[in-house]
């Protein structure tokens, strides 16, 4: 998957006006990401994915602790969303979304190792609801397409 796929596919999972606010979201969510892991895994996740949009991952500081609500608030700050509840449950669906695209793109041990490292509580966890919903994207990809 090239660069125009996958922040194209971006736009269309979040319904995002533009390939601006598809990078935008894709940078919040990856770079959040890229902090709340560490740089190991952050440069595994970031294997398979185009060069333009690995370096959220692979530029991130990587390593930090902190608690779900703080993932969600960097990840709103970051994609311009607003601080109200409104724009973290979005910022929540824009991780939501673009977990669910890496999952598709990246092998399935590399998201598992990902969700081995985040805290088990039940928002990192909902991170992964949309992983595995075969919804059509995800047949292309398996079918090579």
């Amino acid at each position: 998957m090239d660069y125009h796929e996958f922040v194209g596919e971006v736009q269309h999972r979040l319904e995002l006006p533009g390939m601006d606010e598809a990078v935008r979201a894709t940078r919040a969510v990856l770079t959040t990401l890229g902090e709340r892991i560490q740089e190991g895994e952050a440069t595994d996740l970031a294997g398979p994915l185009p060069m333009e949009i690995d370096r959220y991952l692979i530029e991130a500081d990587s390593g930090q602790r902190f608690d779900f609500d703080e993932f969600v608030s960097r990840v709103a700050e970051r994609a311009a969303l607003g601080d109200d509840e409104s724009a973290r449950s979005e910022a929540v669906y824009y991780a939501r979304a673009i977990v669910a695209l890496l999952a598709a793109v990246v092998p399935g041990s590399e998201i598992e190792q990902v969700r081995q490292q985040l805290p088990e509580d039940e928002g990192f966890e909902s991170l992964f609801e949309l992983v595995g919903t075969g919804d059509a994207f995800e047949a292309d990809v398996d079918r090579g397409n």
